[in-house]
């Protein structure tokens, strides 16, 4: 990935993070965005290296996303070639007890915050003739469902339809776009889940264990690479079995 520069999204933890941490490892310059600077700073701070940098970043927010871009082509004057779609929140509760502020919330972030921040970029890409790689997160559940998260499930499988879309729009441009499908991960965001559920999906899962962020960061880098200059409009299951 050496001389390729990263735009990540949902920086300040879990895959985000790792997600910088393993493109610096294999060259790539890192921005590392987040709606909290502060986290977005400290995994910054941990991939060692002065050409790295951190930005605040509202992905529901249109204005704020292209202040990213606006800050990405001032200091390094030219868009990013590789950009990931991280961010992502839940507000998990049973369809007939949701408050319509927590689906509308977990929309607005995972599915328009991707398609946002893919559209910010990918314009910019266009513009410059700069080719590259668009890797969106969806999940596992936006196959499966899961109990208590129509909202998070309904975004995760807009994402995963959006990325075809994309991937058929931007392919005269030698943009590739390709969506990867976590299972369940050690991060910020499962680690709230009761240990007796975990338990349970542990049972179902046939490496019998949670994913590591790292692990998601590793196909994330592939798909960054030129490794996978013939994969566009994929959608690549990491859920161990």
């Amino acid at each position: 990935l050496a001389g390729k520069l990263a735009f990540v999204t949902g920086a300040g933890s879990g895959i985000g993070r790792a997600t910088c941490r393993i493109l610096a490892r294999d060259g790539a310059t890192v921005i590392a965005a987040d709606r909290n600077l502060t986290t977005a700073e400290e995994t910054v701070q941990l991939l060692e290296s002065p050409s790295h940098s951190s930005v605040m970043v509202e992905v529901d927010c249109s204005s704020s996303v292209r202040q990213a871009l606006t800050f990405c082509l001032e200091k390094y004057k030219k868009p990013p070639s590789v950009v990931v779609n991280s961010a992502g929140i839940t507000r998990d509760g049973f369809i007939l007890k949701m408050p319509e502020e927590d689906f509308d919330a977990v929309i607005n972030v995972n599915l328009k915050g991707s398609f946002t921040v893919m559209q910010t970029f990918a314009k910019s890409m266009v513009e410059q003739s700069v080719s590259g790689s668009i890797i969106n997160l969806s999940s596992v559940v936006a196959k499966s469902g899961n109990l208590g998260q129509a909202n998070y499930s309904a975004s995760k499988a807009g994402v995963e339809a959006m990325t075809r879309v994309a991937a058929k729009e931007f392919g005269k441009f030698n943009i590739r776009v390709n969506a990867i499908l976590p299972g369940f991960i050690n991060t910020p965001m499962t680690g709230t889940v009761p240990e007796k559920v975990k338990n349970m999906i542990v049972q179902q899962t046939a490496l019998k264990r949670f994913g590591e962020p790292e692990e998601i960061a590793e196909v994330i880098a592939f798909l960054a690479s030129d490794k996978s200059s013939y994969v566009t409009g994929a959608s690549i299951d990491v859920i161990g079995g």
